[in-house]
């Protein structure tokens, strides 16, 4: 892939990332940081998350991380306010938690499995918006949530993912025409399968079970796409950092998906 960096896009800026991890989190957090923004990083693991911002300040953009729990509201105002102390300001809000599904059919789905999605997913997604909201309509921001192209197909056991995610979706289109007076733009990325080392490794497991290799998998699953090949987690964060950007100061309420032409809406 020809690597291709957003330099100056976020130049100034201030981006607020939650549900930073070793995959997407992270290259969401460093393509910002590419782009000329300062980074606030926020998820439950301590540790990671310190690690993450070490990397990106190893770019020379400025990084804090603050370990929170997006289900507990005293640990997203915490968030906020370490924020402002910070760096005074919010212009972008990233939103990447989730709930890894439980990939039964729903029948079989333990309803606790559900509602922790849903808490996590998008109630979690909403206490964070409602308490930068404020912050976020001083400096005509903008929010992105990260979706799935789940949204998108009903295959077999991925029932309560797509319930979660659509809620996010039907949330973020309402939260688009709500904010969209105080000038908040929200709108969401769907990738489809990320070539990230997660995927790498379940790719290998799915080559050992068939008795054939990974790159034969990796064929497979490409071949369903019109440019036959998997997007990477850089990718997926460059769609990002765009709907971030003034580049996109009049798009609104958007579901823009990152898939190589897997699905087409």
């Amino acid at each position: 892939m020809t690597d291709v960096t957003p330099t100056g896009l976020l130049t100034g800026k201030v981006v607020a990332v939650s549900g930073v991890g070793p995959g997407l989190g992270r290259s969401i957090c460093l393509r910002a940081a590419a782009a000329g923004a300062s980074v606030v990083l926020a998820a439950r693991t301590a540790a990671r998350l310190e690690e993450i911002a070490d990397q990106v300040r190893e770019t020379g953009a400025p990084a804090l991380a603050v370990p929170t729990d997006i289900t507990d509201d005293d640990a997203v105002d915490a968030l906020v306010d370490a924020t402002r102390e910070a760096y005074g300001r919010v212009d972008v809000l990233v939103n990447n938690a989730f709930a890894m599904p439980s990939m039964k059919p729903l029948a079989r789905t333990d309803f606790q499995q559900i509602s922790d999605s849903v808490e996590l997913t998008v109630l979690g997604t909403l206490r964070v918006i409602k308490a930068f909201t404020e912050s976020l309509s001083a400096s005509a921001g903008s929010v992105v949530n990260i979706n799935s192209m789940v949204i998108r197909h009903s295959e077999p056991r991925y029932g309560s993912y797509k319930l979660a995610k659509s809620a996010l979706l039907a949330m973020s289109q309402t939260l688009a025409t709500e904010l969209g007076e105080k000038g908040i733009r929200i709108n969401s990325v769907a990738p489809g399968y990320i070539w990230d080392d997660q995927l790498k490794w379940y790719f290998g497991e799915v080559a050992a079970k068939y008795g054939i290799t990974a790159e034969q998998v990796y064929e497979q699953t490409a071949a369903r796409s019109d440019l036959k090949r998997l997007p990477e987690p850089d990718e997926i964060a460059d769609a990002v950092v765009f709907l971030g950007s003034p580049l996109a100061r009049a798009i609104t309420g958007h579901t823009l998906d990152v898939n190589c032409g897997e699905y087409h809406d």
